[in-house]
């Protein structure tokens, strides 16, 4: 188990320490972002397949064996995330998701997705069509636990520095199913995701964070969709449909900053 410390000063490095004195701590000497952090990982791991696995999350039984197990039988499998859950029991969406084209994040950020949730065309970034209580395949992931074989990530470079927080996990499945592999939703067993411990941006957080490192997690996600856009669909559109989206973005940004100063969190 390897724990990468991108230069917190809470003690939380030295509680892990106390806590799993088998652990192998890494410590970067300042904070990286979480794509570069979980890249300065990579060159110590000696296994065939890698789990990535957040901070703010409790493993639930034996999830990561069952895991384990199931990427194994699928040489075509090259990402894997499991029934991901937020403290009060219901889904974390973003476990099992589509990819953020203009069209899915117009529905999402629309509420057409939250109106008909099991509707493939309004609800094609959430999913809320997939059964969830079945192993399926999936577009697109998320971060906070993601199985992947080692030659996988070797081949697509692994995660993605011009994400410094936020979009990495997006950006890291596209380029696995860009490789010619599949992504899988595993139901077989789940974690417990105390989301926004780190931002602060969500309810389930288990911790309170000062407001400025909220104001920074949320111009990150902003910058994050501008990243995934015009690495991925700038090109397939005009240039004024195009700064039509880049605007939207910026609106969307400037909504979320002002929700932050009134205090207003995520569901």
């Amino acid at each position: 188990m390897i724990v990468v410390d991108n230069a917190s000063t809470d003690g939380s490095l030295e509680a892990a320490k106390r806590a799993f004195p088998e652990i192998e701590a890494l410590q970067t000497g300042k904070n990286l972002g979480f794509a570069k952090g979980n890249n300065f990982a990579v060159p110590h791991i000696k296994a065939d397949t890698i789990l990535f696995l957040n901070p703010d999350t409790v493993v639930v039984g034996d999830v990561i064996q069952k895991s384990l197990e199931f990427l194994k039988k699928d040489p075509e499998i090259g990402a894997l995330t499991c029934r991901v859950e937020l403290p009060d029991g219901s889904l974390d969406y973003s476990c099992q998701r589509g990819f953020p084209t203009p069209f899915n994040s117009l529905m999402y950020f629309s509420g057409l997705s939250r109106l008909f949730p099991k509707s493939k065309i309004f609800s094609g970034y959430s999913a809320g069509y997939c059964d969830t209580a079945t192993t399926h395949e999936i577009d697109c992931g998320n971060g906070t636990f993601l199985m992947v074989p080692k030659k996988v990530g070797d081949k697509v470079g692994w995660w993605d520095e011009d994400y410094f927080w936020n979009g990495e996990d997006i950006e890291f499945f596209y380029c696995v199913k860009e490789a010619g592999y599949r992504a899988y939703f595993f139901a077989g067993g789940k974690i417990i995701h105390f989301k926004g411990s780190s931002s602060g941006l969500w309810k389930s957080a288990k911790s309170k964070v000062p407001k400025e490192i909220s104001m920074a997690t949320a111009k990150h996600a902003a910058e994050a969709m501008r990243i995934f856009f015009k690495k991925h669909f700038y090109q397939n559109y005009p240039p004024v449909f195009r700064d039509l989206i880049l605007g939207a973005v910026t609106l969307l940004e400037k909504y979320r900053l002002l929700k932050i100063t009134v205090g207003v969190k995520h569901e």
